[in-house]
């Protein structure tokens, strides 16, 4: 990928990505009640030798999570992940290559897709929203020409092959803005991180207006006690074009504790902003062990008193998690990387998996219980 003012351009995809073949749809829609699971992981866990069981029975991960209740695949997108290849012998992994191999995995399995693009070379959260490495150093109105112009060469690509999203999330957990410095929130002023936030949102709907798939857009905070404050700050600088708002909500760093607060905060900011609001990152423990040497970011000791780190409490948390959702009138759920098992994957911290008690599989990789709760 290289970039002439602004202008993105994808050099070699199709070669690279197979030839151009259209997918089935998927068996549901944007009317019903999303179950989703963000599975960005799993070609690179398989590729590192992890393995996903139904009563030990081997099967594809995709078809597990359909038939039990998933409908839809939320899947991240990096610019362009270079140090990925150092730790996985030259091969990419959260590219448009390895996203559409997982699109194409959904589509197979009857799944909608939700995008994540995180418009940056790794990871995007809070305290680190990285510009990608190609665009460091651009102006406000060249890096706005860039994020449109990146964002519909992304959707057009996808055209292509019969893979567009039902839904975009564009930008992930901004809750300080996106792509520092340019797009950071500072002094109060809110205005370049609304600035680059409306020109990818005006990329999708360009696109939009041609595609018979019309994506849906997200835009996503972290933490539902930050939603309020948030909300009213991007709106007032003018980002109003939006069709979800996508909430992080993970029980250990959130100020949201009770089933029916949660139920009351997602009908507060439903009924004020009248947009749909949907928990697009969610997770809890299963078990206080880990299954390797890499440290788990969750442990089985921030476990709520009422939902112990037991396969039964997992599924009792994230079935009453789904209930108070749907009692708050908010319109889905998604399970974050639900199946980043044990397996000799190596990321920038470690080797294995962080996050290996918090999956939907157990450390065999066989599915949980929990995982009914997803046609809940």
């Amino acid at each position: 990928m290289f970039k002439i003012t602004g202008i993105v351009i994808f050099s070699g995809l199709l070669f690279s990505c197979g030839p151009v073949k259209k997918s089935t749809l998927p068996k549901t829609s944007m009317t019903d009640f999303i179950s989703g699971v963000d599975l960005s992981y799993v070609n690179q866990v398989e590729d590192h030798g992890g393995k996903f069981r139904v009563k030990g029975v081997e099967a594809d991960p995709f078809r597990i999570f359909r038939e039990h209740g998933a409908n839809t695949v939320r899947v991240r997108l990096w610019h362009n992940p270079e140090w990925t290849k150092a730790l996985n012998n030259g091969k990419s992994y959260s590219d448009l290559a390895d996203v559409i191999k997982t699109i194409r995995r959904a589509r197979e399995a009857g799944m909608m897709v939700n995008l994540d693009l995180h418009y940056s070379d790794d990871w995007s959260y809070p305290a680190k929203q990285a510009v990608p490495k190609a665009w460091e150093g651009l102006t406000l109105p060249v890096l706005k020409d860039s994020v449109y112009n990146y964002t519909i060469a992304v959707l057009n690509q996808l055209n292509l092959l019969g893979l567009v999203p039902e839904m975009v999330q564009v930008g992930n957990e901004n809750n300080n803005g996106i792509m520092f410095p340019v797009g950071k929130v500072s002094n109060g002023d809110w205005s370049s991180f609304a600035s680059l936030i409306n020109s990818g949102i005006d990329a999708v709907r360009d696109f939009s207006k041609t595609s018979s798939i019309k994506p849906r857009i997200i835009i996503h905070v972290a933490q539902l006690q930050n939603a309020f404050p948030w909300l009213k700050n991007l709106t007032s600088a003018g980002v109003t074009d939006f069709d979800i708002i996508g909430l992080s909500h993970y029980f250990k760093w959130s100020e949201v504790t009770s089933m029916q607060a949660i139920s009351d905060t997602i009908s507060a900011i439903s009924n004020k902003y009248g947009k749909e609001v949907m928990v697009v990152e969610t997770a809890y423990p299963w078990t206080s062990l880990n299954a390797d040497q890499y440290s788990n970011v969750i442990s089985g000791s921030d476990a709520l008193a009422q939902y112990p780190a037991t396969p039964e409490g997992q599924q009792r948390y994230l079935c009453d998690l789904v209930d108070a959702i749907r009692r708050g009138g908010g319109k889905g759920i998604m399970y974050w990387e639900p199946a980043w098992i044990s397996s000799s994957l190596r990321d920038q911290w470690g080797q294995g998996s962080s996050w290996d008690n918090c999956t939907l599989f157990d450390f065999d990789g066989n599915a949980l219980p929990a995982m009914n709760c997803l046609g809940h």
